[in-house]
């Protein structure tokens, strides 16, 4: 077969969501685990026939999971924490979601504490983070990559099926240990390697040809005793195998210095991003043993642009030329998972920035042109030339452009990027203005989107009711929010977000330079999707977005209300950004928009503005090396965001799933009044980073991990509290939710924020 087209893995949620559906009701109690399982399998099916019809050879299954696959591949081996219990041989699927989310069922009266969450690499999707020990014992646990594999043979028989699994190294690298003692979870992996061994000689069984073992752990910094323990592992694999081949796939970055131990491995394939490690494909060609198959990511998975195919196929006859057309694949750099399913349903997008869009499926006919045009197919090298000719109109449209944007940016001076005085003056000016008593109470941001909330404001986008009535109906919830905050005994409050659909569409839709989709929803974790938005231009703020809501709910109170607003790195982070300039050039955009918001606020009286960056941290280079001079701009972006304000306005900041040890200095030099992070999942572990770093200003822990529906004691947060005082000075400590409660239910809501109050009276005590 010459030039396969490989797919790394396809959007798991369908194209309208249908997983998210199913999940919830599931979780409801509303439908059984046959029909759940069913509607799965319905997923599944569709998802290879559309693969298939796009000239998919290399057929990916177990990318499908129910809510993230690092929680798939815990499963299989049976990694699961003590505090689940004992264990059936197989692991069922309540005890499934009981890790994911700390319970599975709405009727389920045992709830424990979830599995701590954080993102995968530097992308916008959250997994499940392992727990290893000394005492880890790992077992085949779970028949899901077996039956999925039988599914996709018997779904595409004219292709060929190919195991998906998370790699040794890859799942050791990101898991953690929460016994307190210093353990390498790497230690684990010769135990670990014999049950991937029993994993593939059961495929092997089944008839498997090739099963790719995913390792973007090879983007990260590696040291020696990782080096040496994947190599041991995958030394383990090769001598158990018969006639099963395996390809270990790169992505998310180039491989720099661990490319010579990625060659090493005695594999027959190897997978590697072309995307981000463009400038090391000639390496990789000189270093590929002979005889192996080179899988090449030759279009974005991470990104909704269009390729350019000139310069994709120039890339792609280089490797054909060096490796030949039976050893060459062509693939996306990474799983599709990161980009909505479809451009076909988005009609309502302008004709030029639809043009320049591609999304899961439009990426595989990408591959299908390259692999035609490689075979010197003249309808595909016409395409080819269209594409030029695309790219060259993209960058002549004069909506990309504002010129007032570009001279107000080099106006920036350096007081432009820092508060009039110190924190130590300022936080005494706004105790004078506030009043609010130790260990102050307050939520992240947003209240419970309710069912009827989103069916308001379906009925104003269709038309059936008009703005009048729409915005006494969210002024009514709003003012309501407000009486239950004051009712619980909560300090500072916030009005609810009701007026808004997300974090950052919201903001994106009042801005120049974005675009949206109208069903371009990617998967964040579990059944929460999102849509983000599409950054095609220069940033500028048409008017104030926030500030009639937040002087409406201020007015309604005489406690502070906070205004609420999305910071410029997370909206940058959790958009597709245009990729024709610096991000960094980007971010500075966002911030000035941001920055005319804040000090609107102030000016309407608002004394307490948030500005969330909860992707601050997502945003850092996987390499170590690279992190200084991210860490310089989004600070200053941040800076430039915030600085515009007097001494007494408090600037807030959320940050959330974020190891902040190794950037406590730069989180710092963000300069906020008062910084909100997560913290409940990780049993305050994360201010360990504390200990040591005597962080200068205020700061609130997260004591309710709100990604679960359990509803935690009083006398849990208490001892979590308590925690948090041993490393922060008591008078700097706030209490707080992990994050913003949109997606939780009032009946959680209300007893897990009264038991917050009560803790926060109890400590004071």
């Amino acid at each position: 077969m010459q030039l396969v087209i490989h797919n790394l893995g396809y959007p798991r949620i369908g194209a309208k969501r249908e997983l998210k559906r199913a999940l919830e009701h599931y979780w409801r109690s509303e439908t059984s685990t046959e029909a759940l399982a069913g509607a799965a399998c319905a997923l599944r099916l569709r998802h290879w026939q559309e693969q298939g019809s796009r000239g998919v050879q290399m057929l990916p299954c177990n990318d499908f999971s129910y809510y993230d696959q690092m929680l798939d591949t815990a499963c299989l081996f049976g990694n699961v924490p003590a505090r689940f219990g004992s264990l059936p041989d197989r692991i069922d699927l309540d005890t499934y979601f009981r890790i994911a989310r700390g319970q599975a069922r709405s009727n389920e009266a045992a709830a424990v504490p979830a599995a701590e969450m954080t993102k995968w690499f530097d992308t916008n999707y959250h997994y499940l983070v392992p727990e290893v020990g000394p005492d880890t014992r790992f077992r085949l646990a779970s028949d899901k990559i077996f039956v999925e594999f039988e599914e996709a043979r018997a779904a595409q028989p004219e292709a060929t099926p190919t195991p998906v699994l998370i790699g040794p190294l890859t799942y050791l690298k990101l898991a953690k240990t929460h016994e307190g003692i210093a353990f390498a979870p790497l230690s684990q992996i010769d135990r670990l390697t014999e049950v991937y061994l029993e994993v593939l000689e059961r495929l092997e069984g089944q008839g498997a040809q090739w099963v790719r073992l995913d390792e973007p752990a090879f983007s990260l910094d590696l040291n020696a005793e990782e080096r040496a323990g994947v190599r041991r592992a995958y030394e383990r694999l090769a001598g158990g195998l018969k006639s099963l081949r395996l390809i270990v796939a790169n992505y998310f970055g180039p491989l720099g210095d661990n490319l010579p131990t990625f060659f090493a491995l005695p594999v027959q394939g190897h997978h590697v991003d072309a995307v981000r490690g463009r400038e090391e494909v000639d390496a990789v060609l000189e270093a590929l043993p002979t005889g192996r198959i080179l899988s090449l990511g030759l279009i974005d998975g991470r990104n909704v642009w269009r390729a350019d195919l000139v310069d994709r196929l120039a890339l792609a006859q280089k490797a054909l030329d060096r490796v030949g057309a039976e050893r060459l694949w062509l693939a996306p750099s990474c799983s599709l998972q990161h980009v909505p399913v479809s451009l076909e349903p988005e009609t309502e997008l302008p004709d030029g920035i639809r043009s320049w869009l591609a999304f899961a499926h439009e990426k595989l006919e990408e591959l299908q042109t390259l692999r035609a045009a490689l075979l010197g197919d003249v309808a595909a090298l016409e395409a080819v030339e269209a594409s030029r000719r695309l790219q060259e109109q993209r960058r002549q449209s004069p909506c990309l452009r504002n010129p007032g944007v570009h001279e107000r940016l080099q106006g920036l001076q350096a007081d432009d990027f820092q508060r009039q005085s110190p924190f130590r003056e300022r936080i005494a000016t706004q105790q004078a203005h506030l009043t609010l008593p130790p260990f102050p109470t307050t939520t992240i941001g947003s209240f419970p989107q309710t069912d009827e909330v989103r069916a308001q404001r379906g009925r104003f986008r269709k038309g059936e009711i008009d703005e009048a009535a729409y915005h006494e109906f969210l002024r009514e919830e709003t003012v309501r929010c407000l009486r239950t905050q004051e009712e619980i005994g909560l300090d500072v409050l916030v009005h609810g977000e009701f007026e808004r659909n997300d974090m950052v569409e919201y903001f994106g839709e009042q801005l120049d330079g974005f675009a949206f989709t109208r069903f371009g929803w990617v998967q964040s974790y579990g059944s929460r999707c999102v849509k983000p938005p599409l950054i095609y231009g220069d940033v500028s703020r048409r008017q104030p977005m926030t500030v009639e809501w937040s002087r409406f709910a201020q007015s309604q109170s005489t406690r502070p209300v906070k205004g609420m607003l999305t910071g410029p790195i997370t909206i940058l982070q959790w958009s597709f950004v245009r990729d024709d300039q610096p991000r960094r050039d980007t971010a500075f955009q966002i911030a000035l928009a941001v920055r005319d918001e804040v000090v609107d606020l102030e000016e309407a009286g608002i004394r307490v503005i948030q500005v969330d960056e909860p992707a601050i941290r997502e945003g850092l280079p996987l390499r170590r090396s690279d992190w200084k001079a991210y860490l310089q701009w989004a600070g200053e972006a941040f800076r430039l965001s915030t600085s515009g304000v007097e001494d007494g306005t408090q600037i807030h900041t959320h940050m959330c799933y974020s190891e902040f040890n190794d950037i406590l200095p730069s989180i710092a030099a963000l300069d906020a009044d008062v910084i909100t992070i997560e913290a409940s999942r990780s049993n305050m572990d994360l201010l360990q980073a504390f200990v040591d770093f005597r962080y200068p200003n205020d700061i609130g822990p997260g004591v309710w991990d709100i990604h679960s529906p359990r509803v935690p004691s009083a006398e849990e947060m208490v001892r979590l509290l308590r925690r948090a005082a041993e490393v922060v000075p008591p008078e700097r400590l706030w209490v707080n939710p992990d994050c913003g409660l949109k997606t939780r239910r009032w009946q959680e809501v209300k007893p897990a924020l009264s038991h917050l109050v009560a803790a926060a009276h109890r400590i004071r005590g």
